[in-house]
């Protein structure tokens, strides 16, 4: 029920607003036409309510439109190369990722907020006008690493109207196609990372049964060596240097 909430709120804003807005006089019904073709525009309490209603998505946004995922997942994919199970903690991990992911779109939501915030607060621009200002830079930085394929694949399923400039592909489009670029980009990344490792197994794991020392387990061995690896070529600075290069 917790979730539904924000869908009744929103779905129930368009009757809010009228009724906000609307004064008729006792015991007489007033119909005002024009209403239902201007612009709505919602009052302070209104606009607050919507407000604490999407602090619930924020998570959603956060996952779908932002570098977070790949952050996340590379370095999920480091503490399984090394094997050192918790260590770190997934605490840990997503805290670097969500600062990660603060540090490379930060001039994004300034692009955000000098485009659509400011100029709607200071009442230059309307509550529309200020929505597609406030997309448009996500738009772009999505599009910006999208996979043609992968983009072209949702088009292609959408069954949207044939667009000619890229930055017209509708959001729910370009969503979904960057959500799969960043997993299989990912999972490349994740996938150079565990080769070194999986070297040091093998070599480890061929050491133990030339000396017949069959019932010792490879891995136990091969987890001190790994970890000094990891340290002596300052694995951190290389896996966080690479990631941050890849949205430059």
């Amino acid at each position: 029920m917790k979730r539904l909430i924000p869908l009744f709120i929103a779905l129930a804003l368009p009757f809010i607003s009228q009724l906000a807005f609307a004064q008729p006089a006792p015991g007489a019904l007033n119909l005002n036409l024009e209403s239902f073709t201007e612009p709505m525009q919602f009052s302070s309490s209104i606009g607050l309510l919507v407000a604490m209603s999407s602090i619930s998505l924020a998570p959603f946004f956060l996952l779908s439109t932002t570098s977070f995922l790949r952050f996340a997942i590379v370095l999920g994919m480091i503490r399984n190369a090394v094997g050192t199970n918790q260590t770190p903690p997934n605490p840990v991990i997503i805290s670097l990722a969500l600062f990660l992911t603060i540090y490379v779109m930060t001039p994004t939501w300034l692009q955000v907020y000098d485009n659509a915030i400011q100029p709607y607060n200071n009442g230059a621009i309307t509550q529309e006008q200020a929505i597609a200002a406030g997309i448009q830079p996500f738009r772009n930085f999505m599009l910006r690493y999208t996979r043609e394929k992968d983009l072209a694949l949702f088009i292609e399923f959408s069954k949207i109207p044939q667009v000619t400039d890229i930055t017209e592909v509708p959001m729910f489009v370009v969503i979904p196609a960057f959500l799969i670029s960043e997993l299989k980009t990912a999972f490349q990344i994740g996938f150079l990372i565990f080769i070194p490792f999986v070297v040091i197994d093998l070599i480890v794991s061929n050491i133990l049964l030339s000396l017949g020392m069959f019932m010792l387990s490879p891995v136990m061995i091969s987890l001190p060596f790994k970890i000094l690896l990891f340290v002596l070529v300052d694995g951190w600075n290389l896996i966080i240097r690479g990631l941050l290069s890849g949205f430059q």
